[in-house]
């Protein structure tokens, strides 16, 4: 009897194990351990090991498409994405993706004296020919909090974004091999002004179409509006050979391109 006890016990203590193992996740075990940790003064490096695991795991769930419709950074990540965003490593992978698309560039057919002016690339303009980490640098949110579209705006207005790392150089890349270039940027049409001067000081002229939202836009989803846009460049004839962007709002929908280039971009969702 003694030993039918003692194996329903360790039958008990493995259900139990599995259970927890199930469950578990990295914001409990956080919750469980900050209120011992700070009584005593010591801060778990194995707890810092795991955090950063997590938020890394979270930016590339967000980068793949599985994190979506998120309103704010989980605040125990917001310095993790600051600190990817304005590094090193956020350069690299914008290289690597503009070295897929000169790769892209390989399976055309089209060069500049056999071009029919049908060609066509297009680009978003936030986070993929300008950046606005400058923005988020100055306010400190990096995701952290809403996006507050009125600061943001009047940020815009003020022309100072940078151009992305090596977009510049793709950007006329592109036109060079005699594709015509279309901007279509979720940027409402009063921004106009200010969006071309910025881009014109950041190195990009040439393009054939800047395309903005306007009145009649402002209540469809981003998604929509793009989709929109692309089908307007196909009925005239033209043949997409790209898109590229941070959100993938930029992308969703028909027609599709023949090809996607995403950048990477964690700080907001544009649905």
């Amino acid at each position: 009897m003694g030993r039918s006890i003692f194996l329903s016990l360790a039958l008990a203590s493995l259900l139990v194990g599995v259970v927890s193992a199930r469950d578990w996740n990295i914001l409990n075990q956080l919750k469980g351990l900050s209120s011992s940790s700070s009584q005593n003064g010591i801060v778990s490096s194995g707890v810092s090991t795991n955090l950063k695991r997590y938020c890394e795991s979270w930016r590339i769930n967000v980068e793949v498409h599985n994190v979506r419709n998120f309103d704010v950074v989980p605040q125990e990540c917001v310095s993790h994405v600051k600190k990817y965003m304005t590094s090193s490593k956020y350069e690299d992978d914008v290289e690597r993706a503009v070295d897929e698309v000169i790769l892209h560039f390989g399976s055309m057919c089209c060069t500049k004296t056999k071009c029919d002016g049908m060609d066509a690339w297009i680009f978003d303009i936030d986070d993929t020919l300008l950046s606005t980490i400058p923005y988020h640098e100055k306010n400190g949110f990096f995701g952290g909090e809403k996006l507050n579209s009125t600061k943001f705006e009047d940020w815009m207005r003020k022309r100072k974004a940078p151009p992305v790392p090596h977009m510049v150089k793709l950007y006329h890349d592109i036109r060079e091999r005699g594709i015509k270039i279309f901007l279509v940027s979720s940027r409402k049409e009063y921004l106009r002004s200010a969006t071309v001067d910025n881009l014109i000081q950041a190195g990009y002229y040439g393009w054939s179409n800047l395309i903005l939202r306007g009145i009649e836009d402002e209540n469809k989803e981003v998604k929509q509006y793009m989709s929109e846009k692309r089908t307007w460049l196909m009925g005239l004839g033209y043949r997409v050979w790209g898109v590229m962007g941070s959100q993938w709002s930029s992308f969703a929908g028909c027609p599709l391109p023949k090809r996607t280039f995403k950048l990477p971009n964690s700080i907001y969702y544009v649905a």
